[in-house]
Parts: structure tokens; sequence; C-alpha cells
């Protein structure tokens, strides 16, 4: 993707790979703009670039989602890329996760996906070119204990951007989902710090958690490739895992519980 000259919009701009791949779009000539609630964050990432503008944003409220595209189309310009990789990842049994923590989920993860990319589309349609580049997870097809809620979200980010991209295939705009596994972050550190699942934290424990920069690389191929659904790193296996032997994946997820 070429993307000298063009306006970039992140979400989840002041880490993880929102961040990285932030960086990336500047030293490539964008203007990145980025969103996020972490403002020391936001500052900390601004100052590495000329070519990148902090916006403190709430993806989970309509309003701001709007006001602050606004004001990105004002200063920068109409967005030609949005990458959408805010979320939050807390990890709670089902039986003891709050109504309250699973509607707070819903409308980061899922309405925050669905303000976002409403907030662009419209440009973009009218323009004739544009991409949407959003980050569901194989969260949402590989299911596992203790992040149910979050998995379900995730699983209707799947589902709206694989419909979004066939609705709006041929009208220039093109929209990529992204399934990544878990990635050694500080998204997943939100789950370490909570009701982890054993796989999860044995994975931090033993290194084994996806490497960041890895990641970007691969949705950059995949992108350039022009690829609907991108699975990056063991993704893949897992959605084949999780498929073709259900059985079998739940046994094996459940025994790090024990």
């Amino acid at each position: 993707m070429d993307a000298n000259g063009k306006v970039a919009l992140v979400t989840g701009g002041a880490s993880g790979m929102g961040q990285i791949y932030a960086r990336r779009l500047a030293a490539n000539g964008a203007k990145v703009a980025i969103f996020d609630v972490n403002q020391q964050g936001l500052d900390a990432t601004e100052a590495e670039s000329d070519n990148i503008t902090a916006f403190h944003c709430d993806i989970s409220s309509l309003e701001d989602v709007n006001t602050k595209v606004a004001q990105v189309e004002g200063q920068l310009g109409p967005v030609d890329v949005l990458v959408h990789a805010a979320a939050l990842m807390p990890a709670y049994s089902l039986a003891e996760h709050s109504h309250e923590g699973m509607e707070q989920l819903f409308r980061i993860n899922y309405f925050g996906t669905t303000y976002m990319v409403r907030a662009v589309l419209p440009s973009m349609q009218a323009r004739g070119a544009g991409r949407i580049i959003a980050f569901g997870s194989i969260a949402g097809i590989a299911l596992v204990p203790k992040m149910g809620a979050y998995c379900a979200t995730k699983a209707a980010v799947n589902a709206y951007i694989e419909v979004l991209q066939n609705e709006i295939r041929g009208t220039g705009v093109r929209a990529h989902l992204v399934c990544p596994p878990a990635v050694n972050t500080p998204l997943v550190d939100q789950t370490i710090n909570t009701d982890a699942p054993g796989s999860i934290t044995e994975s931090k424990e033993k290194g084994r958690l996806a490497d960041p920069e890895k990641i970007i690389n691969a949705i950059e191929k995949g992108v350039a490739k022009d690829k609907d659904i991108i699975y990056p790193s063991e993704a893949k296996l897992l959605y084949f895992w999780r498929a073709l032997a259900p059985g079998l994946w739940w046994k094996t997820v459940m025994n790090f519980e024990k």
C-alpha cells in the first residue's frame, strides 16, 4: 500500500499494534491521525513524528467519534485509510462477568468498529477510493474459557467486516478483516491482569505470544496481496483446528484450566 501523501486514521494508536502501524504509515509519508483514550501514550507517540497528530477519542461514543473524525478531515483532509485496532480484552468467566462490563466491551469492541467505519465510509464511497483495515480476532472463531464476552464481541466484528467487504466490493473502497492470535501487547496484559485463560497465561510466561512487529508485517503483506481476511502467524492453524476438531479444541484449552 502506497502511503505517501495519504491521510490515515489509526485507532488504538497510543500503544500496541495500532501504535506500530501508525509509526510505519508516518514513516512512509502518510499524514496519520491517531485515536486513543490514553493521553500519555498519545502525547508520546505524536512527539515521535511530524506526520502524527493525536486526538483523544472514546470510540464507544458515537458523538465523540463523529466529532473527532470531522476534526481530522478539517486538519488533515479526507481519510484515505482507516486502521481500526482499538479494543479492550479483559477476562472473566461468564458467570462472573458483570452485565455492565459486557455491555462496555460491546460498546468499545463492536460498536466502536461500526462507529469508526460509518464515520469514514461515506466520504470514501463518494470518492470511489479508500481502504479499511479492521482488527477482528481469531478469538471470535477459536473460542476460549474466561473470555466469552470478548470472543462474542470479536465474532460480531468478524461478521460485520466480512459482510461489509462484500457489500462494498467493486466500489473502489476495500475492507480487510485481520484475525490475529494472542499478541504480546498491552492489550493481552489486560487479560493477564484479570482472570486470564490458562492457555494465554502459559503462553505469556513461556514467551510464546506472537511478536507484534511480525504480526504487522503479515498484515501489510496480506493487504498488499489484497486479501479479504488476513490470518497472521498461527491464526490459520487455530482456525482449522477449531473448525475441524472442535471437541479436541475444547479438551485442549480446558486442560489449561486444571
